[in-house]
């Protein structure tokens, strides 16, 4: 078998395709240098030549903030590149798992989000999201919408990066406490989606690790995991401002995995104690 990733350089997209060639199946991993998602006949010429199976397309605008002010080249991107493979995919007759976001819901209540519900983004990168979605849904009947959150990886930038090195500058750091998630290990996830992909359970999906905690309650737990001594200081998103609207509620429910044969990825403590061990690993090769 055979599996076009997009955005193989990224977080997801480099767990997803290392983990299809651990399982024997050839990943053809792209980025922008290999087909460029906003061209048409890129996307329809690379993808046609690769003559994939299946289709993982982990490529998007994620820079929350920046969209804001970039809306243009984050609907090329996040919309216009989706809708682009969702017709080839149609074309070719081959199944599609687009990755998505919790953005695109309103973020209130307290309640987990349901796959089927409305969804109401809040912010610029939440409505491509959406879009893009809805692209894929008019396209295919062959598809998987995989909404995820928090990830963090060891290829790319994330939270816990983030968090560590700000640890080498500062004694004292701002984490917001009113934004509620789980956050989400791209090794862990990668194996969910390629057990995904390899069947024909087509959906909509909440895919996370187990587990809820604020922004705050995870940085505490990356410096407790990193035994790193650093003061944390909780805050509202109101105190720490920020150009695009953050969902307060991002718990998502994951029962559907469960009722469609999946097994539900770890709690995220325990993905957070393996992930630093990684970085450690890889810090020390580097020496």
């Amino acid at each position: 078998m055979k599996i076009l990733v997009t955005g193989v350089r990224g977080q997801l997209g480099h767990d997803v395709a290392n983990e299809l060639e651990k399982r024997g199946i050839e990943a053809v991993g792209v980025d922008i240098q290999e087909m460029d998602i906003t061209d048409a006949e890129s996307v329809d010429r690379v993808i046609r030549e690769a003559s994939p199976q299946a289709v993982i397309h982990c490529a998007a605008y994620t820079a929350v903030d920046a969209a804001e002010e970039n809306e243009d080249a984050c609907r090329r991107i996040n919309v216009e590149g989706t809708r682009n493979i969702a017709k080839v995919c149609r074309e070719l007759d081959i199944r599609m798992m687009y990755i998505s976001t919790d953005y695109v819901f309103d973020g209130q209540g307290e309640r987990p989000w349901e796959p089927e519900d409305d969804r109401a983004p809040q912010s610029v990168y939440g409505q491509t999201k959406y879009e893009g979605e809805l692209a894929v849904q008019e396209a295919l009947e062959k598809y998987y919408i995989v909404r995820i959150q928090w990830v963090f990886g060891i290829n790319g930038k994330n939270f816990v990066k983030t968090m560590l090195n700000l640890s080498q500058k500062y004694d004292t750091i701002r984490v917001v406490n009113d934004q509620f998630g789980s956050p989400t290990y791209t090794y862990d996830l990668a194996r969910l989606l390629a057990d995904m992909i390899l069947t024909e359970k087509y959906g909509v999906y909440h895919a996370a690790n187990r587990g809820i905690c604020s922004w705050y309650e995870f940085a505490c737990a990356i410096f407790q995991e990193a035994r790193i001594p650093i003061t944390v200081v909780p805050v509202t998103t109101e105190e720490y401002g920020a150009k695009a609207k953050r969902p307060a509620n991002s718990r998502m429910n994951l029962e559907k995995l469960t009722a469609n044969g999946f097994e539900q990825l770890p709690p995220w403590q325990d993905a957070l104690k393996r992930y630093v061990e990684a970085l450690n690993m890889e810090s020390r090769r580097d020496l």
